[in-house]
């Protein structure tokens, strides 16, 4: 039998991240797929700058680069591709340091990401591995696993095992967990096409807002296209497996270009759904990804909440096994990202509802409407900010009652010296930012709890971030989320772990 402390189970982007961010945390893991490597045809296609940060924290800052293009944001356009409304986005670094949208092909991003866990000696990636069973006792979990070249059969025991095995894995059905249905149910063309020549268009996304097809177009790479299409009833993805019947579809787009000019690498059909679990954990196992939660594409949300899954949980689970965090601390992972995956869905939900809903009449109204949305208050901000919601209160977010204040959102990382930021200061461990110079006593108490602290100079952006929010200091997480934000730096301190997680991350 197999010992580990812990067990991820799929292969997938969030599962990856999940081993990666505990190997740099110096937790042993192995990672257990069915397959032998990675999936070969595209799906997510795009991410916002809090994803960015996390693929930079994995140590990804120049390969996710290498194989990703800023996008320049959303336009709405009815089907002769005028422009309804546009929301751009900064391509430029922001305040996470990345542009705030960024289109990718998933293959390449999966295929970095395996390569570098296989940097870490700590991480282990087992394919062609089937998991077959979950089986808590009080001290862990026995993972019943089958070889599917060989059949032979192993078990392998966890202290905790992370479920990111997707929306129809084991791990879900194992917990007796169940969706719950956020009423939101679309079938869709997907359609993705290598084409050498390039098609003009403008390097951001196109939502087709057509009351008879609406549509998504997006160029994601040197030579990818994605088109997505509503189905209409009765339709299925073979009716358009027929190049002529397809070309028409993409020809708004296309133009002159032949049809023996365009390489169709995929033509399938997608049922997009809004779901949550209804439980994301029992006892020892969690769920990650879509295995807790189906977000509709719309915004580009759906990979980037299990990244985001994976960036919450995982330092929390290294500070139990290390015994610098009380096991309670477990508990807010749930109640933390619950609440924004469903804040995200709602959105994207409002989004879907807005390029399909209505019929003709729909059409009509966005005609009128949309070339005037800029005007609603907030919804220029809502449409082109990639800020997404604060963290709900929680044991490790100490928000206020009122008022709004940082506590729950993700620290600015902010250039603090040459080209270093925070997160390269931070390097993953507790950091205080403070705008105070603390007193020797208070600079020693903290460094035995393991933070580093990070001054906020007059002028300097993480200034300008703490007196937003009324602060002159504030606690924030390994993960990057605030702690606990005030005007004593003395008080804060308790906020603190007596000895907080370890990391054995390097800065980059």
């Amino acid at each position: 039998m197999t010992l580990v402390p812990v067990v991820v189970v799929g292969a997938g982007p969030t599962g990856l991240t999940a081993a990666t961010l505990l190997a740099q945390h110096g937790v042993e893991c192995l990672v257990l797929d069915r397959w032998e490597s990675v999936y070969p045809l595209p799906r997510a296609v795009a991410l916002d700058d809090e994803v960015h940060r996390i693929l930079a924290r994995l140590g990804l800052r120049e390969e996710f680069a290498a194989i990703s293009r800023p996008h320049r944001g959303l336009r709405l356009v009815d089907r002769s591709l005028r422009v309804l409304a546009e929301f751009p986005r900064d391509v430029t670094p922001g305040r996470h340091g990345y542009p705030q949208g960024s289109l990718f092909d998933q293959p390449e991003l999966e295929a970095i990401l395996r390569r570098n866990l296989g940097r870490h000696g700590n991480a282990t990636l087992r394919g062609n591995t089937e998991v077959t069973a979950l089986t808590q006792d009080a001290d862990g979990v026995l993972v019943s696993v089958t070889d599917t070249v060989t059949g032979a059969h192993d078990i392998v025991r966890a202290a905790y095992v992370l479920g990111c095995d997707g929306a129809n894995g084991l791990t879900r059905a194992a917990i007796g967990a169940g969706m719950r249905d956020l009423r939101f149910t679309q079938r869709w063309l997907v359609v993705d096409v290598v084409a050498e020549v390039d098609l003009g268009h403008w390097e951001g996304v196109h939502q087709l807002c057509d009351p008879a097809r609406a549509g998504t177009y997006m160029r994601v790479g040197r030579t990818r296209h994605r088109w997505e299409f509503l189905l209409a009833p009765g339709e299925t993805a073979d009716d358009f497996r027929d190049p002529t019947r397809l070309h028409r579809l993409v020809a708004p787009w296309t133009g002159k270009t032949p049809l023996a000019e365009l390489e169709v690498v995929r033509v399938a059909e997608y049922t997009f759904r809004a779901q949550v679990a209804d439980r994301w954990r029992d006892r020892r196992i969690f769920l990650l990804g879509d295995a807790a939660h189906l977000t509709p594409p719309f915004i580009g949300q759906g990979m980037g909440a299990g990244l985001r899954d994976a960036m919450n949980l995982a330092w929390k689970i290294a500070g139990v096994l290390d015994a610098s965090l009380p096991e309670s601390v477990l508990d807010t992972y749930e109640i933390e990202r619950g609440q924004h995956a469903r804040g995200m869905i709602r959105l994207a939900k409002l989004v879907g509802a807005a390029m399909t809903a209505g019929g003709r009449w729909g059409d009509v109204v966005r005609r009128v409407v949309t070339p005037r949305l800029h005007l609603v208050p907030g919804l220029q901000r809502l449409a082109t900010d990639s800020e997404t919601p604060a963290l709900r209160r929680s044991a490790l977010v100490l928000r206020p009652r009122l008022g709004r204040g940082v506590a729950g959102g993700l620290c600015p990382n902010a250039v603090l010296d040459g080209d270093l930021r925070f997160d390269d200061v931070a390097a993953g461990r507790f950091a205080v930012v403070t705008s105070v110079e603390p007193s020797a006593a208070h600079r020693a108490e903290l460094t035995r709890r393991g933070a580093v602290v990070v001054a906020a100079p007059p002028g300097s952006e993480l200034h300008r971030w703490l007196a937003g929010g009324r602060a002159r200091a504030a606690v924030v997480r390994p993960d990057g989320a605030v702690l606990a934000a005030g005007r004593r730096l003395a008080s804060l301190r308790r906020a603190l772990p007596a000895a907080p997680a370890s990391v054995a991350g390097t800065r980059r």
